[in-house]
């Protein structure tokens, strides 16, 4: 079925990683999903008041905030498309995620709802009358959601989309609520259990849940998360594949929305290397990464001392103190300033989780200076990274 969908309403569907079909993928699928929960929820709630089950009520309305959810994926979609203007010159790429984050609200406010209802039935039980129509209602969503589960699942990895993803989460999640709906009402069918209001209750929890964990999961890229550990190692093996880069730091990535990645290096090249050549490097680089990994990038020159021998013993002596002290520092912009007290000038890049230890790192370089009769004065920058 996802193929028959891809091919009948996504032109080149083969190409994913464009943004046209990127964004028609999600309309799509924002579409199917609108589609199939209205039609759900119009059914458990016709079931649910049927045989007054606040359960079967609670997961047709969990039915109506995933097909409000739609509504906003494929709203997001929509408006991610619009291209940049004068007040948006980096795009509006991030209606996806604040789409996201409106669904995560409304999700909330519903799940909210649903306890003060659940509660209410467990204090004030009601029968319930059970049918067969029911049984087939939830039955038939079990199914539904099953597929929508897979159907998210397999576009959202297609096109990198943690809308999607989420929703495929979502849907599964659902196979479980409607699962113990189900079983609920055959406890209270077959062995005059009254559990109605308790698995109400236990689906509007799911329903916060999922809310909670949507909503966390689209603030943080507004916030600027960590970029994805694949895209780093990718543009920094694009960058260092050039033999005349020496070396790479100050990777900065920005997230702008799905398709809209901006990013900026400091790259080292030799110092008497030709000028021209060097510029003509990087915007070959960087020409390559905006066709290959959809990412602008911007890459500062830094030129490098490569014909002076104590620069170089001196390089190496630091870069392998560093080394010993935590694999995870590196040294960059170094310079051998010469005069009436030499000095190492170099700028070091530190974890996070070592920021308050300069004072400490930079005495023992010294003191592993001093072993090895450099007794060079020393003007250390550092640098927090993630």
């Amino acid at each position: 079925m996802t193929k028959f969908l891809l091919r009948r309403f996504v032109k080149n569907s083969q190409h994913p990683e464009t943004p046209a079909v990127r964004s028609a993928i999600g309309t799509m699928a924002g579409v199917t999903g609108m589609v199939c929960n209205i039609l759900l929820f119009l059914g458990k709630l016709l079931a649910g008041l049927l045989t007054g089950s606040v359960a079967v009520v609670a997961d047709a309305v969990n039915n109506l905030s995933d097909a409000a959810s739609s509504v906003a994926a494929w709203l997001g979609f929509r408006l991610a498309r619009r291209p940049a203007d004068a007040d948006h010159p980096y795009g509006h790429a991030r209606y996806e995620y604040l789409s996201g984050l409106a669904v995560a609200a409304m999700i909330l406010l519903i799940g909210a709802e649903l306890v003060k209802t659940s509660v209410g039935k467990i204090l004030d039980p009601e029968p319930i009358d059970f049918s067969l129509v029911t049984l087939g209602v939830l039955a038939a969503s079990i199914a539904v959601k099953l597929w929508m589960a897979g159907f998210y699942r397999k576009l959202g990895d297609m096109i990198a989309s943690t809308t999607l993803l989420a929703a495929a989460v979502d849907s599964r999640n659902d196979v479980i609520a409607t699962s113990a709906v189900l079983l609920g009402c055959l406890a209270s069918r077959f062995f005059q259990v009254d559990v109605d209001g308790y698995v109400g209750l236990a689906v509007a929890i799911l329903i916060l849940c999922s809310g909670v964990k949507l909503g966390k999961e689209t603030i943080s890229p507004l916030l600027g998360k960590q970029p994805d550990a694949a895209l780093v190692k990718a543009l920094t093996d694009m960058v260092l594949a050039h033999e005349k880069i020496l070396g790479i730091h100050d990777l900065l990535v920005h997230d702008y929305g799905p398709g809209q990645c901006f990013a900026s290096v400091h790259a080292e090249m030799p110092a008497g290397e030709d000028t021209l050549t060097c510029h003509e490097i990087i915007d070959q680089i960087e020409r390559e990464a905006l066709t290959q990994l959809n990412v602008h990038l911007v890459i500062h020159f830094d030129p490098v001392t490569t014909d002076d021998a104590l620069w170089t013993q001196m390089y190496g002596a630091v870069r392998r103190i560093v080394g010993t002290l935590d694999p995870r520092l590196s040294v960059h912009d170094f310079r051998l300033e010469r005069g009436e007290a030499d000095t190492l000038v170099f700028d070091l890049e530190m974890p996070f989780d070592m920021q308050g230890q300069e004072n400490r790192i930079r005495q023992a370089i010294a003191q592993a200076l001093e072993q090895e009769n450099t007794p060079y004065a020393l003007q250390i920058r550092f640098d927090g990274k993630p």
